[in-house]
């Protein structure tokens, strides 16, 4: 059975930089029996992270919608699995006000790293948390997960204006903020499902040196830091736009 403490070794051996910035994508189930359940997993995140960032991905892009146009920082579920529900819960972190593609950040500069998201108009904005993650040199790990589920790409075809990739016009939204106020967020919505075609660029990452492998539990982690990903991908964006649509 996996323990908080074996699971901060598996950290280690990835040698993870706990001052730096950690964004985990995750398949609890790909962890096997773990001490304590969920809550251990996120607890040995955070724990390691305690100098540094720890952000989880909370998306809500399939509860709050043109139907239900609401979303809430306290109150709103996440649509992505047990690890992002819980965390979105735990009173350490700092959710954010995007109303489809939020986070929770954990550690000292959590609330700076996520103020922008509730004006982004896009699902990956270039001046919210997910654009941040370039900025900061991110380490993306994608826990029993594969490229498929790497939302940092959706990222980088938003910044390059990729096209056939957003609607048109917005989905008019409404955001319930922390502290009570409703206000509005108009947002864009991702209209090709091209994250299943993600994977195209793993081989080119691998040899590149980009895209590392480790394990946490009994699950495979595939890794990478977000500035030479996006360097690479961008570069393969430039030949070929339509790298990750239907070919």
């Amino acid at each position: 059975m996996h323990t908080k403490k074996s699971l901060i070794r598996d950290l280690e051996h990835m040698k993870l930089d706990p001052r730096g910035t950690v964004l985990a994508h995750f398949s609890y189930k790909s962890l096997g029996e773990v001490e304590g359940g969920p809550q251990t997993v996120i607890d040995a995140m955070v724990t390691y992270m305690k100098d540094g960032l720890m952000v989880f991905p909370t998306h809500t892009w399939n509860n709050v919608n043109q139907d239900q146009p609401y979303y809430s920082v306290n109150d709103t579920e996440s649509c992505i699995g047990i690890i992002p529900e819980l965390a979105r819960k735990d009173g350490r972190g700092h959710r954010s006000a995007h109303p489809t593609h939020s986070v929770v950040a954990f550690g000292a500069e959590a609330e700076a790293f996520i103020a922008d998201d509730h004006i982004q108009t896009t699902p990956c904005g270039r001046t919210g948390s997910w654009g941040k993650l370039l900025d900061r040199n991110a380490t993306i790990l994608l826990v029993g997960v594969g490229l498929n589920r790497d939302t940092f790409f959706h990222g980088v075809e938003e910044w390059m204006d990729i096209p056939h990739r957003l609607s048109d016009t917005m989905n008019m939204l409404f955001t319930r903020l922390a502290d009570g106020n409703l206000i509005p967020t108009p947002v864009k919505n991702h209209i090709a499902q091209v994250g299943e075609n993600f994977p195209r660029v793993e081989p080119y990452l691998r040899e590149k040196g980009i895209l590392k492998e480790g394990t946490l539990g009994d699950a495979t982690v595939r890794y990478h830091q977000s500035q030479p990903a996006y360097e690479a991908v961008r570069e393969l964006l430039l030949k070929d736009p339509n790298l990750f649509g239907v070919q």
